[in-house]
């Protein structure tokens, strides 16, 4: 079994512990070079170790684990964040496709971000991803996210996302240029990230539609027409709460 050359970073003694504890007995195919309670010393353990992957704390005395990449001219390990942050936290992870596991760690949320880790072929875009992670948590709104592709991630502008239709295990996101692209999500994974933004509608099993993109609504027959002419119900008992999003997006008089 090839190993995972890794480093831990994280000011608790007692959490750097607890997570080595955790990969010995759960991860064997992970092997710890060193740990380090600072962003300081991270430097420096990546500069003589050159580690493939590292577990990293987000809150530390003097620099967060976010800031450990402005000290570094080049990335080329992959990254497993180590945080109690909240539900809105994990929203922020999802979007960015940054691996993370949350504290207390549970040891198959380990397993299965190491099997992620192990299943990667490259970490090219680790800059990117961490730019839309760090943007995200600064911002507290999600403005891009990330969609895995045959060869890799595509990343877009969340306002560029006219609606996103299921198609059963998969979503297709359908984009303002005209973009139409399958990604092998579900449905209620985007709706769930983007539950932060509320210009974004489930209006029917099928649809999450972006209401700034609606050219026309039919009460009629309970219809939307959006601006690229696509065509998407909406659920009679989602109507009234529809009709009140509107009113709140002066959409409606």
């Amino acid at each position: 079994m090839k190993k995972i050359r890794a480093l831990i970073i994280d000011d608790e003694e007692r959490a750097r512990n607890s997570l080595m504890a955790a990969l010995n007995a759960f991860c064997p195919e992970v092997e710890i070079l060193a740990q380090g309670s600072s962003v300081p010393m991270a430097v420096e353990l990546i500069a003589t170790h050159q580690p493939e992957l590292i577990f990293l704390d987000i809150e530390m005395p003097e620099y967060s684990g976010f800031e450990l990449f402005q000290f570094l001219n080049e990335i080329n390990f992959d990254v497993i964040f180590v945080t109690a942050y909240s539900t809105y936290a994990i929203q922020a992870f999802e979007v960015s496709a940054i691996d993370y596991i949350l504290k207390p760690v549970d040891p198959i949320s380990l397993q299965k971000a190491v099997e992620k880790v192990a299943e990667k072929q490259e970490v090219s875009s680790i800059q990117k991803r961490l730019e839309i992670l760090k943007e995200t948590f600064i911002s507290e709104e999600i403005k891009k996210i990330s969609l895995p592709m045959a060869d890799g991630l595509l990343f877009v502008e969340v306002k560029d996302i006219v609606l996103l239709e299921a198609d059963g295990a998969y979503t297709y996101v359908c984009l303002q240029n005209g973009s139409r692209i399958l990604v092998s999500k579900k449905l209620r994974f985007f709706e769930e990230v983007l539950s932060s933004r509320p210009n974004f509608f489930r209006t029917h099993r099928s649809f999450l539609v972006n209401v700034n993109y609606i050219k026309k609504y039919t009460r009629s027959d309970n219809s939307l027409l959006m601006d690229n002419q696509k065509k998407v119900a909406l659920s009679r008992d989602l109507k009234a709460q529809f009709e009140k999003l509107l009113k709140e997006y002066r959409l409606t008089i």
